[in-house]
């Protein structure tokens, strides 16, 4: 009886929750490329562990000859053969046993070794197993370390990273602090599963109302539409399936408890819950509250613009802090936004010929590159400062790069202290 290997395998079953058949065949699978050395070039080599006593013995097909010539385990005397097979014939093959005397040591060292590598192995399937289908969720854990910019979080059974484009530039963490995170993908690698966690993506806070608003949860509640910029600021468009449930009074909670518990999370992050409509112009109006709007028009030729005016006093309510109010409208909606102060009514090609001129004026900003704009529907800074960097380059034709400078030349006219929430 091998009372070692019952031993371990007892103490992984029970303390490792590793099923013991899956045990005794990695043993077995081991201890089979481990023994060849000693066994020699057998033919058909099996290794066999009693699944009571965890004995272990080796076998391996011999070929039955008068005389045995060789001591390599591949040949059999006719006599000992038929103590195998009663009916063994000359030059058949048959299967002996060929445990080497020194198997005994071989087996301890490689049984230890298989079952550490199985062992390693199941925990990570098993990590991976559990993890795989919580893409989406919310996860708790502790910040282990900081790989460059990088936080390796601490999971309990397993290890997750939160690269840096995945976290929030106002946010900072110290090794030991407690972290929540959204889990954005789960790959099996050999290594190990790779969890990869964000606190920036506009689905952590969508998981956060799940989880604080029940009928969210409830699918009373829909969330329609989420625009992040992450650590600042965050517009989320909800709509309910019961008329007797007001979607944004469900969302904020009795005395705003729920969005301020979300806040809280968030590190104070602001919290725009806006009311979804299926009219674009009801939507914006909402999405843009609580700047008061006077006019509100979709762009005839049929594209995604949106043209606004609004009084002198309510343009920087409605831009907001270096146009983040109406970026992030124009993120919700999936429409380009055009503000403009209300001049009373003039004619369409003076519109379009005192918009070139005022992009014009900007330091930054050529005239050429003003008439671009303006034809791709940027008729103002704020304008500008709607879009996202890429989405200006790609209208108007311009590389990243100048996109880029125009954009910054655009929020370099907007002074911060004329700009609020």
């Amino acid at each position: 009886m091998n009372n070692e290997l019952i031993n371990i395998l007892n103490y992984m079953e029970k303390e490792r929750k590793i099923d013991r058949e899956t045990l005794i065949q990695a043993v077995e699978y081991a201890l089979l490329s481990a023994s060849r050395k000693s066994v020699g070039p057998a033919k058909d080599l099996r290794i066999e562990i009693d699944r009571k006593t965890c004995d272990i013995r080796a076998f391996a097909k011999a070929e039955v000859v008068a005389t045995v010539t060789k001591d390599d385990n591949s040949e059999v005397s006719l006599e000992k053969a038929k103590l195998v097979k009663s009916d063994a014939q000359l030059g058949e093959f048959v299967e002996i046993e060929v445990t080497p005397k020194n198997f005994g040591r071989i087996a301890a060292q490689t049984a230890k070794q298989a079952i550490l590598q199985k062992i390693r192995q199941a925990e990570k399937s098993m990590v991976y197993e559990e993890y795989k289908d919580r893409i989406g969720d919310i996860v708790s854990g502790a910040v282990r370390q900081f790989n460059r910019n990088d936080i390796i979080v601490d999971l309990g059974r397993a290890e997750a990273i939160i690269p840096s484009r995945e976290r929030v530039p106002t946010e900072e963490y110290q090794v030991g602090d407690r972290i929540r995170a959204y889990v954005v993908s789960v790959q099996s690698n050999a290594s190990g599963p790779s969890i990869m966690l964000s606190r920036s993506h506009p689905n952590f806070v969508k998981a956060l109302f799940q989880l604080e608003v029940a009928e969210i949860a409830d699918k009373i509640v829909e969330i329609k539409g989420i625009a992040r910029e992450p650590g600042y600021r965050t517009k989320i468009a909800v709509v309910s399936h019961d008329e007797k449930v007001d979607p944004v009074g469900a969302c904020v909670g009795m005395r705003g408890i729920r969005v301020k518990n979300i806040v809280r999370e968030l590190s104070g992050e602001k919290i725009d819950i806006i009311r979804w409509s299926d009219d674009i112009k009801t939507y914006v109006g909402n999405a843009l509250s609580p700047a008061k709007l006077s006019k509100i028009a979709i762009n005839p030729a049929g594209e995604r613009i949106v043209h606004v005016v609004v009084d002198a006093d309510q343009l920087s309510l409605a831009i907001g802090k270096k146009g983040q109010n109406v970026r992030l409208t124009a993120k919700l909606i999936g429409w380009k936004i055009d503000i403009q102060k209300d001049e009373g009514d003039i004619s369409f090609e003076e519109k379009v010929a005192k918009a070139v001129d005022g992009l014009a004026m900007v330091k930054g900003i050529s005239r050429e590159q003003a008439e671009l704009l303006v034809k791709a529907g940027f008729l103002t800074v704020e304008g500008i400062l709607a879009a996202e960097e890429n989405d200006l380059a790609e209208t108007t034709g311009l590389d990243i790069e100048t996109a880029r400078a125009i954009h910054n030349a655009a929020a370099a006219m907007i002074p911060e202290e004329e700009t609020g929430g």
